[in-house]
């Protein structure tokens, strides 16, 4: 079968899509936990805050071990052990009942996050599509990450109306168990050349170590994590504290959305499904134009969107508009940084390689959820993290313009 009859829609991306779409959609929901355990308890808001961080950090640290794993024992092994240690991680925070328990703990659904998320799955959907339909194909793995936003943080808001927080971390914990029904499609080819097979993962590691496009793919992705992680995990808060009231009989009290919080869970989910487009686009257009410009322009209009936004008044109708504005924008850059990984260094060890600049990405995350809490107690409010926020993105758009898009092989042969 030849690259441009190849199918888009494979077995392996459907099962990639489906364990994407049920990790992510529990991921989502940890900001709508924070006021629940933070009141149970009478914590701090930077207790579970420190938490969640604690989460991306070791999400971020497992995820090119994950990577490797994937590469040297197989792929399944890796998303199976991931799912374990993921829902091991939520039954056993149901019964923590101390802050050093529950940020303890969240290693394990952090490395679970590892095994079952980007850096093994868009490896595997990678190596399975064909040259032509590879970038569509990392698009729509990643908005299947944002389908689980869509209905993740919604979930958790409705069954905390019928269940104690303890009870729903069971339930999850059930769903991602359930997820692992979809690892039987997860079959893909190791899809290289032969100077790639023949190279082993310390030589191409080091290579990509001592190349600057790298270490500026690496940097740019911290802010991406900044912005993330601290709007999942404190914009439903922050939208519950600071918004204007819901207009009675207006369209959100029509559709059953009578107060702040429930306002502030439905943003996320409103960010999951404007993302869901932004996504598909972002793959679309990366096998069309240059994946560094399109990766600084989607940065410069993050800064944009949030810079608006905290300067004007919260009201509903801001939240809603900033919510489709970010969530087109959101997980867009997911699919080019890792496409740009796979063309500059190739697909043999793209999981260890993406796995590591997503590191980066966690730094970020852990700093905008920590940072977050951390300020929040002190001053009361998000101002300066949002602003912080704003400059890291500022940044991020800068540093990928003198990226050399162009296979590192064929790139040193022409220098």
């Amino acid at each position: 079968m030849t690259s441009k009859n190849a199918s888009l829609i494979t077995p392996v991306l459907v099962g990639g899509c489906i364990i994407m779409m049920l990790g992510f959609a529990i991921r989502a929901s940890f900001g709508v936990f924070q006021i629940p355990i933070a009141q149970e308890f009478g914590w701090p808001r930077a207790e579970f805050s420190l938490a969640i961080a604690i989460q991306n950090l070791a999400w971020g640290i497992g995820q090119p071990i994950f990577g490797a794993i994937a590469e040297k024992l197989g792929d399944r092994k890796a998303i199976i052990a991931g799912a374990l240690l993921y829902a091991a991680g939520l039954v056993l925070s149901s019964f923590a009942t101390t802050p050093g328990a529950h940020q303890f703990l969240e290693i394990l659904v952090g490395f679970g996050i590892a095994g079952t998320g980007f850096g093994v799955i868009l490896a595997i959907v990678g190596r399975a599509a064909s040259d032509e339909n590879r970038s569509m194909a990392l698009g729509i793995a990643t908005a299947a990450g944002s389908a689980g936003q869509v209905f993740g943080a919604p979930l958790a808001e409705l069954l905390l109306g019928f269940f104690t927080w303890q009870t729903v971390f069971l339930i999850f914990a059930g769903i991602m168990l359930a997820s692992l029904f979809a690892l039987p499609m997860m079959r893909a080819p190791i899809t290289a050349n032969k100077t790639e097979l023949e190279e082993s993962m310390g030589v191409v590691l080091k290579r990509a170590f001592k190349d600057p496009s790298y270490m500026m793919i690496f940097l740019g992705f911290f802010s991406c994590g900044y912005q993330l992680a601290f709007i999942t995990a404190h914009f439903p808060a922050f939208v519950t504290e600071v918004c204007g009231p819901i207009a009675p009989g207006g369209f959100l009290a029509g559709m059953g959305i009578t107060t702040t919080s429930a306002l502030g869970a439905m943003s996320i989910a409103l960010i999951g499904l404007a993302n869901i487009g932004g996504t598909i686009l972002a793959g679309y257009l990366g096998k069309r134009y240059s994946k560094k410009y399109l990766l600084a322009g989607i940065y410069t209009a993050r800064t944009i969107v949030a810079a608006l936004f905290i300067l004007t008044p919260m009201t509903p109708a801001t939240v809603i508009l900033f919510s489709l504005a970010m969530g087109s924008l959101w997980l867009a850059t997911v699919p080019l940084t890792s496409g740009l990984v796979a063309h500059i260094y190739g697909l043999r060890y793209m999981g260890t390689l993406y796995g590591i600049v997503f590191f980066s990405h966690q730094l970020g995350s852990f700093l905008g959820v920590w940072l977050g809490g951390q300020l929040y107690d002190i001053t009361g409010d998000y101002t300066f993290v949002w602003w912080v926020g704003i400059g890291v993105g500022a940044f991020s758009a800068i540093v990928h313009l003198p990226v050399r898009e162009k296979p590192w092989a064929a790139a040193h042969q022409l220098a």
